[in-house]
């Protein structure tokens, strides 16, 4: 299986939420792990923010964003190329869809071109509505909530 790796799942095993063992098995699982570049941004900036806020240490921060460094180096990377902006910008079948959003949503329909059939692991609602009206398979299969 292949799975693109969304933020809100790679920050709910990152911040150790609730799911994070059911996400850190789907990716432990999955024969190749895709990613956007824009996931890494995404998880950097939710892990300062968190130590601005108080809610985690600088020390912790840093510790986080060394274990996303350290996992991603086994994933692949989809760059923010003309083929994903021109994607991203266009309509989706489920709309409205944030900039973010249509970023990954663009990555994961790139990347099942390239490499097969990519199955979408996000908890955002409309990552996930618009995954599967594209045809592309959604983990987990009951998003439920998360506290991010």
């Amino acid at each position: 299986m292949i799975v693109y790796a969304e933020s809100s799942a790679v920050l709910c095993w990152l911040l150790g939420e609730s799911r994070a063992s059911e996400v850190a098995r789907i990716l432990g699982g999955a024969d190749r792990v895709v990613a956007s570049v824009v996931t890494g941004i995404e998880c950097a900036r939710a892990v300062v923010r968190g130590a601005t806020v108080g809610a985690i240490t600088r020390v912790q921060a840093r510790a986080l964003i060394q274990s996303y460094r350290d996992v991603e180096v086994g994933w692949d990377r989809v760059e923010l190329h003309d083929r994903v902006m021109d994607r991203a910008g266009a309509p989706f079948p489920v709309e409205p869809i944030r900039t973010l959003d249509a970023i990954h949503v663009a990555s994961a329909a790139i990347a099942h071109e390239a490499f097969g059939p990519v199955t979408m692991l996000s908890f955002d609602e409309r990552v996930r509505a618009n995954a599967a009206a594209l045809g592309l398979p959604v983990l987990p299969v009951e998003a439920g909530s998360i506290s991010s």
